[in-house]
């Protein structure tokens, strides 16, 4: 049998990552997403001005940032949930079915290692758009966000109204 290097150890060459936009950030896979539900890395860019608007799903989620500054959701009921600024150094976890979001009011990209699951990395990549890193994504449609939102919910994802997103100061751009 010859192996692959998806099947031995070996060295991830970072100008060979795929990068998807997700209605907004940019991921980009460090490990391959797996079907046994083994963990996924990637490196996610929440680029200045995006939101990622308030949701839950099962599969826990580590964030882990790199370079600028995003806030983090930590949401226990519509009267208690605070922002926290997440940044380098800090690491920010998010259990299976918590309900989160994020919004970057900073000056420049947060970048951030995201460390969850296969089945995340695959929704991501269902849901997202294949680009090059260095192209500038197309902007959201509503047509996109209604993609989104019918695969989010085949996965069994859950994601807020707009009025939820906003009694959270979550603006959402459509």
């Amino acid at each position: 049998m010859q192996s692959t290097s998806a099947q031995m150890a070996h060295m991830v060459n970072p100008t060979d990552l795929e990068t998807v936009h997700v209605l907004g950030p940019m991921l980009r896979y460090v490990t391959e997403p797996s079907d046994d539900e083994g963990p996924c890395l990637m490196i996610g860019t929440v680029p200045t001005g995006v939101v990622v608007p308030l949701h839950s799903h099962a599969d826990p989620e580590t964030f882990i940032p790199i370079s600028g500054e995003v806030e983090g959701l930590s949401y226990r009921s519509n009267q208690d949930f605070e922002w926290l600024r997440v940044r380098p150094g800090n690491v920010f976890h998010v259990p299976s079915g918590a309900k989160h979001g994020f919004r970057n009011a900073g000056t420049e990209p947060a970048v951030m290692y995201i460390v969850s699951t296969g089945r995340i990395g695959r929704f991501f990549r269902e849901v997202g758009d294949r680009i090059s890193p260095s192209v500038q994504p197309a902007a959201v449609s509503a047509a996109a966000i209604q993609r989104f939102l019918a695969i989010a919910a085949r996965y069994g994802y859950w994601n807020a109204t707009p009025e939820e997103n906003a009694h959270v100061g979550i603006a959402l751009p459509i």
